[in-house]
């Protein structure tokens, strides 16, 4: 008998929320399940696997058209050569590699203006002047970490 299960149930198996596998479903990463009486989805093992594979890779940080690419690798020739799955993977080790990098830059700016800081009052507040009157480069960094 194929295992069988409703979207909640799917979502408990993998750690995703119900409006994340729906999202997925729509941007085409999950296929759409069948639908059972009532409209209801009805997801099998190939769903779990294939959005626990999602999950990993969402994990890992790999975006989503990366996880399409490894998605797409995968279902080829099993014994086929690996370096495309190695080239995604390489870049974006590389892409995590910089945002380090930026945050290790980021975090020397913050442990200076805070080293700055007087603490007198707001008006003299180092930090605030930081905030209000970034340099080209802080103001990067800064736009970088509410992105992160």
């Amino acid at each position: 008998m194929t295992e069988r299960f409703s979207i909640g149930q799917l979502g408990q198996r993998t750690g995703c929320k119900v409006v994340t596998i729906r999202y997925y479903e729509r941007i085409g990463l999950l296929d759409e399940p069948d639908r059972g009486e009532g409209g209801h989805r009805i997801y099998e093992r190939a769903h779990l696997d294939r959005l626990s594979f999602i999950r990993r890779a969402r994990d890992l940080g790999f975006s989503h058209e990366d996880i399409r690419s490894l998605l797409t690798l995968s279902t080829g020739p099993a014994a086929g050569p690996c370096q495309a799955v190695d080239h995604v993977a390489a870049d974006h080790l590389e892409a995590v590699r910089a945002k380090i990098s930026d945050l290790r830059r980021l975090e020397k700016t913050l442990v200076s203006v805070l080293g700055q800081c007087g603490r007198t009052t707001v008006d003299a507040c180092c930090v605030l002047d930081a905030l209000r009157a970034p340099s080209a480069e802080d103001g990067a960094r800064l736009a970088f970490v509410s992105a992160v």
